[in-house]
């Protein structure tokens, strides 16, 4: 069974910066985020290969940056000029190959609270 914990979630004023890690239990091909607001649909942000390839929203590209440390399977997700409707629960995922070429993930984290104040 693969665990994936988040950590670094929190509150910022908008224009600031977070950074979110996702710990991985084992080595998996394919790492994302997704977030969900209340009363939004879930959102696909970025996502990771194994060999370093990525993919992001456009809603996001420019600001946010996904990153792997694979010799500790530690995924991060770097927040910049964060604005108050990315206010969200953000959720650490994971799959095979097919979810970096658009499908479903297979795991996912608990979630961490990412709060944007204007």
């Amino acid at each position: 069974q693969v665990q994936l914990v988040e950590s670094g979630g929190g509150s910022v004023q908008a224009g600031g910066s977070l950074r979110l890690s996702c710990a991985a239990s084992t080595e998996i091909y394919c790492m994302g985020w997704f977030r969900q607001a209340p009363g939004k649909e879930r959102e696909r942000i970025a996502t990771i290969d194994s060999d370093g390839i990525r993919t992001y929203a456009e809603s996001v590209k420019g600001r946010f940056t996904i990153s792997k440390d694979n010799a500790k399977n530690i995924l991060y997700l770097q927040m910049n000029s964060l604005n108050a409707e990315e206010s969200a629960m953000y959720y650490c995922a994971a799959g095979a190959k097919r979810y970096c070429d658009g499908g479903d993930a297979y795991w996912w984290g608990q979630g961490t609270q990412v709060t944007v104040s204007s």
